[in-house]
């Protein structure tokens, strides 16, 4: 009988897309620049993306990280 060993991987990636609007934080209450990022969810088989799905596109708050679609 063979055995076979498998290294698979499953999660939530965020990406970094570049800088967003000024605005004003609806938590925290500050005016800044806020962060462009992307979201995916992600199946890896040995370390190697095979499947992306769920993507998402937001702005989170450079102070308190909110997030607003």
């Amino acid at each position: 009988m063979e055995e076979v060993l498998l290294f698979f991987g499953y999660g939530t990636k965020q990406k970094y897309l570049g800088a967003g609007q000024v605005r004003t934080c609806p938590r925290c209450h500050n005016t800044t620049q806020w962060n462009r990022m992307r979201e995916f969810k992600q199946l890896s088989v040995f370390f190697v993306p095979v499947a992306r799905w769920g993507r998402r596109q937001f702005e989170v708050c450079g102070i308190c990280g909110t997030a607003v679609a």
